[in-house]
């Protein structure tokens, strides 16, 4: 997870062009040719594309830009913590 990553992603795409993005990245991950590296990088992708929507979804609902991305890099930290 990348927050400027995150924010690029936020500030130039639409949440449909990330949604149809994240189904792309997905089938990709389910290929039986794709090598676990791929599916690392694959699996980068879609938590940042992910934090995206999610910033989106906060924006919409009236959160800061700021806060959002900060909301959400300290939601996956959280959870990375935990385990």
């Amino acid at each position: 997870m990348k927050i400027p990553v995150i924010r690029q992603l936020f500030q130039n795409n639409t949440p449909e062009d990330l949604e149809a993005t994240l189904n792309v990245l997905e089938a990709f991950c389910e290929f039986r040719g794709v090598s676990e590296e791929e599916v690392d990088v694959a699996g980068e992708m879609i938590t940042n594309i992910c934090g995206a929507l999610e910033v989106h979804e906060s924006v919409k609902s009236g959160v800061a830009e700021r806060d959002a991305l900060n909301a959400f890099g300290q939601k996956v930290m959280g959870s990375i913590d935990r385990k």
